[in-house]
């Protein structure tokens, strides 16, 4: 579960295939508008928030893919993960905002570095 610093906490819902919010001032629990980019086969798993954008892994596609989702926006952006993921099970972020994912089926861990995150979210949704 991770925090954006805004009392929402977001988490990574396996069972149910999708990216899950829950606002403690109301107590509301729901999910995004829009469903995760490989629907609900997408068996979410490792999350990290970095500069108030949700990260996270789907672990129900192969290969797995890391899935950049903007709170604000309510928009998902998704690129396949190189070495196949196997399962990211733990994902964290370093202070200079790179993502750490551990990939257990694969037994490799990947280091990714964020490049302009406005050019590629605009690249991305033409």
């Amino acid at each position: 579960m991770q925090s954006r610093n805004d009392d929402v906490l977001y988490y990574s819902d396996y069972g149910r295939g999708y990216l899950g919010r829950f606002d403690t001032k109301n107590r509301q629990n729901d999910k995004p508008s829009g469903l995760p980019p490989a629907d609900l086969k997408s068996r979410p798993y490792g999350i990290t928030i970095v500069d108030g954008i949700v990260w996270y892994s789907e672990a129900g596609v192969r290969p797995n893919t890391l899935v950049r989702f903007d709170p604000k926006t309510e928009k998902f952006q998704t690129w396949v993960i190189p070495a196949g993921g196997g399962v990211v099970r733990n994902m964290m972020h370093t202070t200079d905002g790179k993502l750490v994912l551990t990939e257990s089926g694969e037994n490799v861990v990947a280091l990714v570095t964020v490049k302009n995150t406005e050019k590629v979210a605009m690249d991305n949704n033409k």
